[in-house]
C-alpha cells in the first residue's frame, strides 16, 4: 500500500501550485492513471512520490509519502548518464536466469542484454524495453510508470497492456496510449490547471477511463443547468421584487399626512420587500458555479492547404538501410502522392526513426512543396535555451511575436512558459511547440517521428482530428494504435526485406 497525505506541490518560478493538500490511497489491484494536460505537474507528482529530492530544485513540497514496500520508477525519459553504459554494464549481476519468459516477451536476449551496445546507441523503444526488464526483474511491490508505452514496437506494447491489467500489484502510471488506459485503469486521477492556470483541481474516481469521461460530462452538463436555471429564476423572482418594490416605493411618495396609520403600514410592508430583497441574494451566493474544465484547444492547420492527387510527394528507393556496420533492411522502397497519409511500424530497433531521417532529407531542400520535421528527439528540432517566442517568431518582428503568442495562448501556456526557456517545458508542451511552428509555417508535407507520444489521452483527440482533416501529406512513424486507425490512410511495416502494406 501506497499513502499520500496532505501533499502540496508548487513551482518555485512562478509560485504555481501544482497539487494541493492531496490525499490518497493506492491499494493491491489498483491501476491508478493520471491524466491531465500537458505541464501540469503529472511527472512532477511521480517523481515526489518516489524520491522527494527529484524535483526540490524546482518545486516547493509538503506531505508524506507513506509506504513500507518496495517502490520502482520508470522515468519518462532515461537518465542521460547512462547513455554510455554498456548493456553489460547496466544490468550488472542481475539474476537474468530467474526472468528467461520476461526477457522473452520483452524480445531481449540474453545475449543482447550483457553485450558491449551503448545504451545510447539503443533506439527509444529498446530503452524503454531494457528499463523495464531491469525494474520487473528486481521485483518490487509497486510501480510507478512514467509513460511506459514510449516508443514500444505494437506487440510489445500489447503486452505490457496484458501485464499492468492482470497484474497483482498496486499501478501508478502516465500514459498517452488512450486504448492502455481504456483497457487497464480502474482509477483515474485528474490533474487540471484552472482560471489561466491559477487554480489547480485533483479529482479521484473509481472506475475504468471511459466510464470516468462519461460521467465527468454528464455531470458538467447537469451542473450547467441546474447552475443557468437557478440564475433564470434568480432573474425572474427579481424582476417581480423590482415590481413590488417600484409600486411600494410610489405609494410612500404619495401618500397624504393626513394618513400617518398607511404611512406606517407602507413603511413596514417596505421593510418586508427589502427583507425578501436580502434574502433572494444570500440564495444566490449558494448558487451552483458554472462548470470550470481545462479544454484541449489545439491550433489547426488552415484549411487552404491542399496538395493534387496527382502531385509527387516522395518517391523514395533505397538498397540499403544502415546503422553503423549493421544493415537494418534492404530493397525499400516508398512512394506517396497528394494528401495521402502514410503510417509506418515495425519492431523496435527496426530502423523506423533511421528511414524517416534519410526521407526527411530528401525533402527539406524540395522547393515545390513545404515540408516539416517533428522528431523522436526534440532536441534535433528545438534549441532548448530559447523561448517559445524566440523559436516560433525567428525574425522576432511584432507581428510574428503577436501571432506566436496569441496560438501559444490558445494552446493554454502562460506567460511565463512562453518567455521561460524551452528546456524547461513538459515533453508536451514540447511537442506542442513543434505542432504549432507547423501550422504557423503553412506546412503541406508532414514528416513525423511518433507524434503523439507526449500529448496527454485528453490532448490527443485534438491532435489527430487536426491531423485527420490536414489537407497535405503526412509521412509517420507510430505505435499509437487510434492515430494509425484513424489518422492514416495506409500502414506499412518496416522489416529486414523491405517496407509492405499491412493492416492492424
Amino acid at each position: 500500500m501506497l499513502e499520500l497525505k496532505n501533499i502540496t506541490i508548487s513551482l518555485k518560478k512562478d509560485e504555481r501550485v501544482l497539487v494541493d493538500h492531496f490525499s490518497f490511497t493506492l491499494s493491491a489491484g489498483d491501476k491508478a492513471v493520471i491524466i491531465g494536460e500537458e505541464g501540469n505537474g503529472k511527472s512532477t507528482l511521480l517523481q515526489f512520490i518516489y524520491q522527494k529530492s527529484m524535483v526540490e530544485d524546482y518545486c516547493d513540497c509538503s506531505g508524506e509519502v507513506i509506504t513500507k514496500a518496495k517502490l520502482a520508477y520508470l522515468p519518462q525519459m532515461m537518465d542521460e548518464s547512462c547513455a554510455s553504459l554498456s548493456l553489460a554494464e547496466y544490468f550488472g549481476d542481475s539474476e537474468y536466469y530467474l526472468h528467461t519468459e520476461l526477457l522473452s516477451k520483452l524480445g531481449l536476449s540474453v545475449e543482447f542484454l550483457f553485450s558491449d551496445q551503448k545504451l545510447g546507441t539503443l533506439s527509444g523503444g529498446e530503452k524503454v524495453k531494457v528499463q523495464l526488464a531491469k525494474l520487473l526483474m528486481d521485483e518490487p511491490d509497486i510501480l510507478l510508470l512514467d509513460e511506459p508505452t514510449n516508443d514500444l514496437d505494437i506487440p510489445t506494447l500489447q503486452w505490457l497492456e496484458s501485464l499492468i491489467a492482470k497484474s497483482t500489484l498496486p499501478i501508478l502510471y502516465i500514459s498517452h496510449d488512450e486504448t492502455l488506459i481504456e483497457n487497464t485503469a480502474n482509477v483515474i486521477l485528474h490533474m487540471e490547471q484552472l482560471i489561466r492556470k491559477t487554480k489547480c483541481r485533483m479529482t479521484v474516481t473509481r472506475c475504468p477511463y471511459r466510464e470516468y469521461l462519461s460521467r465527468r460530462q454528464d455531470a458538467f452538463s447537469h451542473q450547467e443547468q441546474v447552475a443557468k436555471k437557478q440564475r433564470e429564476d434568480y432573474d425572474k423572482q427579481m424582476e417581480r421584487w423590482r415590481r413590488i418594490y417600484d409600486r411600494v416605493d410610489h405609494e410612500q411618495a404619495v401618500i397624504s399626512r393626513q394618513n400617518p396609520g398607511g404611512a406606517r403600514l407602507l413603511k413596514k410592508k417596505m421593510h418586508s420587500v427589502l427583507s425578501m430583497k436580502n434574502r433572494f441574494e444570500r440564495e444566490k451566493e449558494n448558487f451552483l458555479d458554472f462548470p470550470q474544465q481545462e479544454e484541449a484547444i489545439l491550433a489547426k492547420f488552415d484549411e487552404s492547404i491542399r496538395l493534387p492527387a496527382g502531385k509527387t510527394v516522395l518517391d523514395f528507393e533505397a538498397g540499403r538501410l544502415v546503422i553503423g556496420e549493421r544493415v537494418l533492411s534492404r530493397d525499400l522502397k516508398l512512394r506517396i502522392a497528394g494528401n495521402e497519409h502514410v503510417g509506418i511500424i515495425g519492431r523496435n530497433g527496426a530502423g523506423k526513426s533511421t528511414l524517416l531521417s534519410l526521407l526527411w532529407n530528401s525533402l527539406k531542400d524540395r522547393r515545390d512543396i513545404t515540408p516539416a520535421f517533428m522528431p523522436q528527439n526534440y532536441a534535433e528540432a528545438l534549441n532548448f535555451n530559447q523561448t517559445p517566442v524566440e523559436y516560433l517568431a525567428a525574425h522576432y518582428t511584432k507581428a510574428e511575436v503577436t501571432k506566436a503568442r496569441t496560438y501559444m495562448g490558445g494552446m493554454k501556456f502562460t506567460h511565463e512558459e512562453m518567455t521561460g526557456k524551452i528546456g524547461s517545458l513538459s515533453g508536451g508542451q514540447k511537442a506542442k511547440i513543434l505542432f504549432l511552428e507547423m501550422v504557423l509555417r503553412g506546412a503541406d508535407v508532414l514528416v513525423l517521428d511518433e507524434p503523439t507520444r507526449n500529448f496527454s489521452p485528453l490532448s490527443a483527440p485534438a491532435v489527430r482530428n487536426s491531423l485527420l482533416y490536414f489537407g497535405g501529406a503526412i509521412i509517420s512513424v507510430s505505435h499509437d494504435r487510434k492515430y494509425l486507425s484513424e489518422v492514416c490512410d495506409h500502414i506499412y511495416e518496416l522489416r529486414e526485406d523491405g517496407l509492405f502494406p499491412t493492416v492492424l
